[in-house]
């Protein structure tokens, strides 16, 4: 997935499409922002300046599908330092999970979750260095009459477990299955995510990365995209996109730096 980070207006329709087309609840008390679930959360960010030189952008934040290097090398995960290993890493909540009831995708990609294998242990919550897992703390209030306007394709999830975004793995199963059928291959736009579907602005671009014919091969090989957080070394399959240099140095924790060069130098802080 690409984002295209200087089309996006916030608007927050990839939000809204996410919970129509997963089946994500509305709580009774939605203001409780650390226990409501978004899967596709969207965080406004600005350059620190004072008008008129003030800048905003919007970064849509899904899960990031992380991969993790091959250990012992430059792209080997955060949480494996062995340089012996000869092995491929997981991604830090697979890492992690005692119940498999997370897992990576070799085929697709895709970073799973399986809520039926779920204990609440939430160690993947606390793996995840994008905040990119919430648990269920209540059973979802559901009013009469709007269970029929569920998703028959996605299983809604109980108290207790831990869910995420899952790039709408279930259009790739009946993208895939139609394939079969027909005796073809998934095509690029056979298989997209109801965020990229719903955004107004055209900022969202889905396909295969590996594939030179689809448009997301082609848009990150641009000087522009750049990953959130890529010191990690965790791989991720989210790319974003912008011309704005303030932008892309915030992807990875720049303003913190900056904040401590800049106590040190005043000798205010270490």
């Amino acid at each position: 997935m690409v984002i295209d980070l200087d089309k996006c207006t916030g608007c927050g329709a990839c939000s809204v499409a996410c919970m129509s087309e997963n089946n994500v609840g509305v709580l009774h008390d939605e203001t409780d922002k650390i226990r409501s679930i978004t899967w596709l959360r969207v965080y406004q960010i600005d350059n620190g300046k004072s008008f008129p030189d003030t800048e905003v952008a919007f970064i849509p934040r899904p899960c990031m599908h992380c991969q993790g290097g091959k250990a012992g090398t430059p792209g080997q995960a955060f949480f494996q330092e062995d340089p012996l290993l000869d092995s491929e890493a997981h991604p830090p909540c697979v890492s992690v999970c005692p119940a498999t009831a997370t897992d990576y995708d070799e085929e697709t990609g895709i970073v799973s979750q399986i809520p039926t294998r779920c204990i609440g242990c939430r160690y993947c919550v606390a793996a995840c260095p994008y905040h990119a897992r919430y648990f269920n703390w209540y059973d979802v209030p559901w009013p009469k009459g709007t269970p029929r306007a569920l998703s028959p394709f996605v299983s809604p999830r109980m108290r207790g477990v831990v869910e995420k975004c899952t790039f709408c793995y279930q259009r790739y199963q009946r993208a895939r299955n139609k394939a079969l059928v027909d005796g073809s291959e998934v095509g690029e736009m056979d298989y997209q995510t109801a965020c990229t579907e719903a955004c107004p602005s055209g900022a969202i671009t889905f396909g295969q990365l590996q594939n030179p014919e689809h448009k997301v091969h082609k848009l990150i090989s641009s000087e522009h995209t750049f990953r959130l957080l890529e010191k990690l070394h965790t791989d991720p399959k989210v790319y974003y996109m912008s011309k704005r240099e303030w932008v892309r140095k915030m992807a990875d924790n720049y303003v913190t730096r900056h904040k401590k060069l800049a106590q040190a130098a005043a000798g205010g802080g270490h």
